[in-house]
């Protein structure tokens, strides 16, 4: 751990001490000419110098204030009133203590008439629920972008990657003017946007569209950003071109043009690389999945289908294992017409996405009678292709009717090759089994989906309807080939048995289903309401997989029947729910339940068997909230729900993929019942850029469903899934986070505490397995930004894991940990920038694993700008100077362990070049 040093060293050299000053000013805030005693005024201090905020309060009911634990300086007093003329004095905390200001007389503003009225800038303002703002009062380099604004504004943060944190809560949206753009991945603003562009800065807890439509709080918030534009900058256009070649055939780059008029907003991208950076941004739901079917609580039944790996999407990060070859692009469009009424946004996205590389596993399995430990190599070449349109139409049929249409389609392709090599052995080291595969598969999707979304609220304040109907179309076509030979040993260390597999195999699968929901909202009594719903959902599906042995002519045309079927499948579900809510000033209190009756037919087209599944699920819900200001609040929560079991747990569709995994069904499952319940409380204080957050979550599970493994003498496992009686599994989590702004440092500081743990069970060859899991850990972070010389950001923490398994109780993945983050950016005279950044690792050796592991991950570059503008950029950058990344994982689960290393990208050097352009309202 000697390089955790260098995390030590750079924590260590950020403090200073300084001497404390204490100084104080007080006074009252009147208007004369009424005989009013303002109260509730807004009194600011700003530091002279730039105009910046530096404390405020309220004058209380009498119209009287004080601000103490001032320091040493020259400062401007700014007080605001309603319809009142803002009064501006400036002032000097030197060698008094104290400096009353007496009783400040306050002018109407009507009042003034050819008077001059002395204003000034407010760089933040309390409006409701929302914190702005004013760009202006903030001070950037030239060329900054919205991330680099967000970066100075109190209680919002923004880590390497892009990540932004707000008031301690993720910010998950980021919109321009109200609107998204390109879909809702923040940093395709925060990256892309320039700073002197922006007007305000909006920080809000965006509610679901169906709270905001109502009225009727379902407590569902989305902490978002919202980048008011200044006029003069919604005319024109800008962008950036970047590109970047380095050694071991390392190369990226990327561009973007945004073409705004008006409310008109165009803009297109597109971007090249294989190092690491498959997009623009750092996130992105959609994601590759396996040929699957499942269905959901609430009566969904999906088909999903793909290559088999789990590899995130083109305009977010892969996950890491693997180098990547992208290639992405996109178009963006949005404009609003008729006086608003009217307004349409659509995104196009195209990109491929290679990923070659290797894993490695090591699993360790406890078993009553014993250990078996499995290893696995595999190599994995994969090629992903995805193009995507969707489109929303918003209009205003009437001052209470609106009518929102999307659509979107994707067209997806993937190519995949999977080898394996891999072998059991038993406790003592000997072999049990050595297998051999290899799949390929080339896979076909097409995705449609359609919304309409019809509200109409209602003359009497808090009625409204809503009528929601949604259509969606699935298809996977999958071919590919398995190749697989298994050697079985006996207790004599001989071969024992050889199986062999050679088959062609290719999946058709057909999903539609059809939505509708109406929701109606009635106020009740005064603060108390009632939100009605009624759903019905139909889906209907076909899935035909076919399995083909190799006949004497080479040919794949001898069909497996054990190993095909042809099944369609319809599922009928009615939907009721009533939810009650009462709602005050500081209060807020919902509860209610959803009922749904599920009736589900499966008829395999192959035996003519038709297996036919009712059931109904239960979902209680209560939510309280109490506010004890705009930035003060305790929340608690209840909500229960049915598990219903998977139609692959009940009656698995039959595949060989893994001769070594074979998975049985269970009919006689019943569903389990999940009770959930949250607290949490939040408090954040503007000036002093002070907030923290306590959480905690306990559920727990009656009658689960669990996993019974029946391992045999060689290693092979049988897996069917049983309902637990006289148990129930348990899940928590909870820990707190605090951050405040240090005024005599000027610097930001943090501290996270959690911890998190799990009680699950399993059966393994029948004999009961009890798993706890937990893990503690503690971070503590440091950040600064000075303007125009340096800033910094250090985080690091340790924890520490647990898990043992009760049929290996002397076994177990103990272990501490830490890790460490730090970066830093220097600016030189002459435009010249240099930065590092580094993360580092270590996990402790267990009794499972008995190596420490260890990685220092360190990254640095140095750029030189160049115009008034400092638009055009040269940069040299290295990658892991010290050449550690290493792919690693460790994971536990029941009474498996298990630790994987893999490929991933390692050391290289680059130099780039980057130009940014702007022609932007009035400027040249």
């Amino acid at each position: 751990m000697k390089k955790l040093t260098f995390i030590l060293f750079l924590l260590l050299s950020c403090f200073t001490s300084q001497a404390q000053d204490n100084f104080l000013i007080k006074g009252s805030v009147i208007d004369t000419a009424s005989n009013i005693k303002l109260s509730n005024t807004t009194v600011s201090v700003l530091n002279a110098q730039d105009s910046m905020l530096y404390k405020f309060t309220r004058a209380d009911q009498n119209g009287n204030f004080k601000l103490d634990q001032l320091e040493k300086g020259k400062y401007i007093l700014l007080i605001t009133y309603p319809k009142y003329a803002d009064y501006v004095e400036n002032f000097t905390l030197d060698s008094l203590n104290e400096i009353n200001f007496g009783s400040i007389d306050m002018i109407l503003k009507s009042q003034l008439l050819a008077e001059v009225v002395i204003t000034g800038r407010q760089p933040i303002t309390i409006k409701g629920d929302t914190t702005e703002y004013d760009a202006a009062s903030f001070k950037l380099q030239p060329n900054a972008k919205v991330e680099d604004l967000l970066k100075q504004l109190p209680g919002i943060q923004v880590d390497k990657d892009g990540k932004i944190t707000a008031q301690g809560q993720t910010v998950n949206k980021v919109l321009v003017d109200g609107e998204e753009f390109f879909g809702d991945d923040p940093t395709l603003v925060t990256k892309n946007i320039r700073s002197d562009m922006v007007d305000k800065v909006q920080l809000y807890d965006k509610q679901s569209d169906q709270a905001a439509f109502t009225g009727v709080d379902d407590g569902q918030k989305t902490k978002t950003i919202n980048i008011q534009l200044k006029e003069d900058s919604k005319k024109g256009y800008f962008g950036k071109l970047d590109a970047g070649l380095g050694n071991d055939e390392f190369y990226q780059a990327q561009g973007m043009i945004n073409k705004f008029k008006g409310k008109e907003k165009m803009s297109a991208y597109g971007t090249i690389g294989n190092t690491g950076k498959v997009g623009l941004g750092w996130r992105d739901a959609d994601r590759y999945g396996t040929n699957n079917m499942e269905f959901s609580d609430d009566g969904g039944m999906m088909f999903y289908g793909g290559s088999g790996d789990d590899l995130e999407s083109f305009n977010g990060q892969y996950n890491g294992e693997g180098i990547p070859l992208a290639r992405t692009g996109g178009l963006h469009y949005d404009n609003k017409w008729d006086s608003d009424k009217q307004s349409i946004n659509t995104n196009y996205k195209i990109g491929t996405l290679d990923v070659d590389g290797t894993r490695n596993n090591l699993t360790q399995r406890n078993l009553p009678t014993g250990l078996i430990n499995d290893r696995s190599d595999e190599t994995f070449k994969n090629h992903m292709f995805r193009h995507k349109l969707d489109a929303r139409y918003d209009i205003k049929l009437d001052s209470t009717t609106n009518l929102r249409i999307s659509l979107d389609g994707t067209l997806r392709n993937s190519d995949t090759e999977n080898s394996y090599i891999s072998e059991s052995r038993n406790g003592s080291g000997g072999l049990l089994n050595q297998s051999e595969r290899k799949l390929t598969n080339k896979s076909d999707d097409r995705i449609f989906n359609a919304t309409a979304l019809l509200t109409k609220k209602f003359k009497k304040v808090g009625r409204t309807f809503s009528l929601n109907l949604s259509q969606s179309a699935n298809t996977n076509k999958t071919d590919g080939f398995l190749n697989a030979e298994n050697v079985f040993y006996g207790s004599g260390g001989a071969a024992d048995s050889v199986s062999d597999i050679n088959q062609y195999k290719t999946n058709d699968i057909v999903n539609n289903s059809f939505r509708s929901n109406v929701t109606y909202s009635e106020p009740l009594f005064k603060n108390f309401a009632v939100v009605l719903n009624y759903g019905l959902s139909i889906n209907n599906g076909h899935s035909n997989r076919r399995s083909f042995n190799q006949s004497n002519t080479g040919a794949y045309d001898v069909l497996d029947s054990l190993y095909s079927n042809d099944y369609k499948l319809d599922q009928t579900s009615n939907q009721v729910g009533a939810v009650f809510n009462y709602k005050t000033e500081k209060t807020n209190l919902n509860f209610g339940a959803k009922v749904s009756d599920v009736r589900f037919k499966q008829l395999d087209r192959y035996t003519d068997d038709l297996f036919t599944r009712n059931f109904t699920n239960f979902n209680p819900q209560l939510n309280y909230q109490y506010k004890f200001s705009q930035q003060k609040s305790l929340r608690l929560g209840y909500n229960g729900n049915n598990t219903q079991p998977t139609i692959n747990q009940i009656q698995p569709v039959r595949v060989n993929t893994d001769p070594l995994n074979i998975v049985l069904g269970n009919p006689d499952l019943k569903p389990s019942f999940t009770n959930r319940f949250n607290l949490s409380y939040y408090s954040y204080k503007v000036l002093s850029n002070q907030y923290i957050n306590f959480y905690g979550s306990y559920s727990f599970t009656t009658n689960p469903i669990v996993s019974n493994t029946i391992t045999d003498s060689v290693g092979k496992s049988t897996y069917q899934s049983a309902n637990l009686k006289g148990r129930s599994t348990a899940n928590f989590y909870g820990g707190m986070y605090a951050g405040k702004k240090i005024k005599k440092l000027d610097m930001q500081i943090g501290l996270d505490l959690s911890t998190n743990g799990n009680v699950y069970y399993n059966l393994t060859n029948n004999n009961l397995n009890e798993t706890k899991s937990y893990t503690y850990s503690g971070n503590l972070s440091l950040s600064k930004y000075k303007e125009k010389k340096y800033d910094f950001n250090i985080n690091f923490g340790p924890s520490y894991n647990t898990s043992e398994s009760s049929l290996q109780p002397e076994f177990n993945n103990n272990g501490w940990g830490m890790n460490g983050n730090a970066g830093f950016n220097i600016y030189l005279p002459g435009r010249i920038q240099i930065g590092s950044d580094g993360n580092y690792m270590y996990t402790q050796a267990t009794q499972s694993f008995d190596e420490n592991f260890e990685r220092f991950i360190l990254n640095a570059y140095i750029t030189k700008k160049f115009f008034k503008e400092e638009n055009l950029r040269f940069t040299i950058s290295g990658n892991d100077l010290l050449n550690q990344n290493v792919g690693f994982n460790r994971s536990a689960f029941n009474n498996t362990i298990n630790q994987s290393s893999y490929t991933t990208i390692r050391r290289y050097f680059m130099f780039s070049v980057t130009w940014e352009f702007n022609k932007m309202g009035t400027k040249p």
